[in-house]
């Protein structure tokens, strides 16, 4: 009988470890970005069912994974003053801090290792800078400086670059232009995020708005300015050949819809309204994608 407790005892505490360990990957984050990083890889005309691609998508995962388990290391004290932060593994302490670096330098070695292997150093070399400017300048720069914003927009809009290079070995205007893009839509998706959990932020000190005043006009225009600059952008891969009329006219309709969603803001100054820009750019991002994708078929 005490045997069986002890067998019990010990399947439910590893299956609490394992479950952390899960939550320390933010499972959800780290899908989005292997999305757009796929992007890359894929709009370059290579095929998604090749064994390629599962290499690449398997080294993308766990250095994205890497990269968010330093950032919970780093903001252990911090979530654990936010509501919808608390309850993280580190804060609650089921995985310690050494077990979370151990666990991070495991992910972060083979993902990187992979992509040293089997596709090209310059993807590798994007790779680590990727995670060690998310993980070490945008992630303590939230609670001292806005430009946090900027900082963190670099490593955000890698990934496709990161795909595109890993597939071709080479720089260029295509990768840089998919870079751009993605580049300037992280700052309404990031601000709108910021504006819906400012008060939650302001918990822990974290200051991602452009405005000294928060969520005001100032913020609410900042937001517009950089959506309006999605427009212009969405439509460089059509004019440099790199795909075709649809997907540009699919971009431009998706970034007029996400700009009038920006004007809304700027006449309400709600929640509600940021909030749809926050749901809006989660849908402009993978819908332009995945039309420039199909544009290529």
């Amino acid at each position: 009988m005490s045997s069986n407790s002890a067998s019990i005892g010990f399947m439910k505490l590893l299956s609490l470890k394992t479950g952390a360990y899960v939550k320390l990957l933010k499972m959800r984050l780290t899908l989005l970005v292997s999305f757009s990083a796929a992007f890359g890889y894929l709009v370059t005309g290579h095929s998604w069912y090749s064994t390629e691609f599962i290499w690449f998508m398997l080294g993308g995962f766990l250095v994205i994974g890497a990269s968010n388990i330093i950032n919970q290391i780093w903001e252990k004290n911090t979530d654990a003053l936010m509501s919808r932060t608390h309850q993280r593994p580190l804060v609650t302490g089921v995985v310690s801090v050494n077990e979370a670096i151990v666990f991070t330098l495991l992910l972060a070695a083979t993902g990187l290792g992979i992509f040293v292997f089997k596709f090209n150093l310059n993807a590798a070399f994007l790779s680590l800078v990727s995670l060690l400017l998310y993980a070490f300048a945008y992630t303590p720069l939230k609670i001292k400086s806005p430009i946090a914003v900027f900082v963190g927009a670099i490593p955000g809009a890698l990934p496709p670059m990161i795909g595109w290079v890993a597939a071709t070995g080479q720089y260029g205007w295509e990768p840089g232009i998919l870079f751009a893009i993605q580049f300037f839509w992280q700052f309404p998706h990031f601000w709108a995020i910021a504006w819906v959990l400012d008060e939650d932020y302001k918990k822990a000190g974290i200051k991602l708005l452009p405005s000294a005043g928060g969520r005001d006009m100032k913020t609410a225009f900042n937001i517009m300015i950089y959506t309006l600059l999605l427009i212009p952008l969405g439509f460089m891969p059509y004019l440099i050949g790199m795909t075709g009329i649809n997907s540009a006219l699919v971009a431009m309709v998706a970034g007029i819809l996400f700009l009038a969603q920006t004007f809304y803001l700027m006449r309400e100054g709600t929640n509600k309204a940021a909030k749809l820009i926050m749901f809006g750019s989660f849908l402009y991002l993978p819908i332009v994608q995945i039309a420039y994708l199909l544009d290529k078929i």
